[in-house]
């Protein structure tokens, strides 16, 4: 099945069909123009309309993290938004939780919203009179929890996020990364099956980013929630996704996982962010091993994991002619890394 397909089988949590977003008076001539093939620019000058999305489909599986990478100006803040329903989208379909957002009254967008899903954005908004536990606690307090159990439920929060003792603090006496953990902590309070981030780690200094990045990873391990990430760096998108959508111009160029991308690029546009990926952080052991077709191993030879990334196995093959025994789960070999292999794969990947 095509990674971006959707059907009525799938055990999808977002579902989206056919989503067209056009800004101005005369969308459908623009939607003809942009089917037509041309460009958004041509668009606006003919019609006044600006087309930020073009026919998006995909579906994200329950505890799948799915993230749409683009860069400014692609479309893809516009397509959260309209997944999210905080934009209403010209045309198409969008499910949530098995709820049709697009035909859901305000009264059931507002349940939606307060118990299945939540949104994580670059800008915290976090309510600067309001103490950091308070702010986490809002949408509880949304719901109607009384203030102590709410309370309870926001500390235990804050520990997750690595915030525990700074609950009765404000917000302005936390740093940048420490504000979007209490960003983070919030959208986890209601306890969603679905959250959405709209570039949340942007904003942050490089090494913050980092950290927030593999807070989210580790989080996502345990809560094993359905996200749908947003972001302009491939290097980001590489490390959280389970699948990728790289769009350009309003659509999606291509849809797969990390690995297929890297390692099958539709076109120009989608290579041009390969040529720099740190591929031997995505690629697995596996993907480069030569099978061992009856070859005696060494004892000596070191082991990795298969689903290994690459990276693993370096410090063993640098500045040595022996391989590296791959293994499966269990244990037992299944093929053999050569140095030269890999060597090759980091090399034509650069420009």
């Amino acid at each position: 099945m095509d990674a971006a397909s959707v059907t009525a089988g799938d055990p999808a949590q977002v579902r989206v069909e056919g989503v067209w977003k056009v800004f101005g008076r005369r969308p459908r001539e623009a939607r003809e123009m942009a089917e037509a093939g041309h460009t958004r620019e041509e668009i606006q000058t003919a019609t006044g309309s600006v087309v930020a999305v073009r026919g998006a489909s995909f579906h994200v599986a329950p505890g799948e993290t799915f993230v749409v990478m683009g860069l400014s100006g692609s479309g893809k803040s516009t397509l959260i938004r309209c997944v999210s329903h905080l934009v209403e989208p010209t045309e198409g379909r969008v499910e949530v939780c098995g709820t049709d957002l697009t035909q859901a009254g305000s009264a059931k967008l507002r349940e939606l919203r307060r118990q299945k899903m939540a949104m994580v954005f670059q800008h915290f908004g976090l309510f600067p009179h309001r103490k950091v536990v308070d702010n986490v606690a809002y949408g509880l307090e949304v719901q109607g929890v009384e203030r102590r159990q709410r309370q309870s439920r926001a500390r235990e929060l804050l520990d997750t996020v690595g915030l525990e003792g700074w609950g009765d603090h404000y917000p302005q006496q936390l740093s940048g990364g420490m504000q979007q953990r209490v960003g983070l902590a919030r959208a986890l309070a209601v306890d969603p099956e679905v959250l959405f981030f709209d570039e949340p780690f942007s904003a942050l200094d490089p090494l913050i980013r980092r950290d927030m990045q593999d807070e989210l990873i580790d989080l996502q391990v345990k809560l094993r929630r359905t996200l749908v990430f947003i972001t302009h760096d491939f290097a980001e998108a590489l490390k959280l996704a389970d699948r990728i959508a790289i769009m350009n111009d309003g659509a999606f160029v291509q849809v797969g996982t990390p690995l297929e991308i890297l390692t099958s690029p539709a076109d120009d546009y989608v290579r041009a962010f390969t040529q720099d990926a740190p591929i031997a952080k995505v690629l697995p052991a596996c993907s480069l091993m030569r099978p061992l077709d009856g070859a005696a191993i060494d004892p000596g030879w070191p082991p990795v994991s298969s689903s290994a990334p690459l990276e693993t196995a370096l410090p063993h093959l640098l500045g040595s002619t022996s391989p590296v025994v791959v293994c499966d789960e269990g244990g037992t070999p299944v093929g053999l890394l050569h140095g030269e292999d890999v060597a090759g794969a980091i090399s034509e990947n650069r420009p």
